[in-house]
């Protein structure tokens, strides 16, 4: 979405008499099906020029996205992966790092193609790695779970990372899970069924 703002908003004396802002919220169009090779060249230059502003040598090369990263709405996205030697801070802490140069990709992509795609950035398969020890993880507890027929909170994850536990757990028949806390804190809690 493109959001201008029309009219900031004027606060009034002691909260009275203020008007509200007014904004014109445009919506951009999804990559389409013909250009997807365009963008896909557009998000890997992306991509490269901020490797090497930031001095970190790495090649980009074009993957099969991952099944996690896979929207039905917008389908498939454009998935790079990085390579090279010492790439941890490319990840940073849980994948924060990660997560944060994706959004940037997905900003600057999206104003310079004026449309919105799909983007994931990965570094070594990290991802891929990554979603499968949460896989082997979540059904542990799960099992631990059922066994001891009480609630068991993980430690706080990304949303990238909860979405991937629920996702994992959605059809197991003995238990449920549910999100809960604020912010960077916000945690997976999963529950016994009844």
């Amino acid at each position: 979405m493109e959001v201008t703002v029309v009219r900031e908003s004027k606060s009034g004396i002691l909260g009275l008499g203020g008007d509200d802002a007014v904004v014109r919220v445009t919506l951009l169009e999804s990559s389409p099906d013909g250009n997807v090779d365009d963008t896909a060249g557009a998000v890997k230059d992306v991509l490269e020029k901020l490797l090497d502003l930031m001095g970190v040598v790495g090649t980009v090369t074009l993957e099969s996205p991952l099944v996690i990263e896979r929207d039905e709405e917008s389908g498939p996205p454009v998935s790079l992966n990085i390579e090279g030697e010492d790439l941890g801070i490319l990840i940073g802490r849980r994948g924060q790092t990660l997560s944060c140069l994706q959004y940037i990709v997905r900003l600057i992509v999206g104003n310079q193609e004026g449309v919105w795609a799909p983007i994931a950035v990965d570094v070594e398969g990290y991802k891929q790695r990554r979603y499968e020890s949460l896989q082997t993880f979540a059904q542990e507890m799960a099992e631990q779970v059922k066994s001891r027929e009480a609630p068991f909170s993980l430690e706080p994850m990304t949303a990238y990372e909860r979405r991937l536990i629920h996702m994992v757990l959605a059809d197991d028949p003995d238990v449920y899970t549910e999100s809960t806390g604020q912010g960077e804190s916000r945690k997976v809690v999963i529950i016994p069924r009844k």
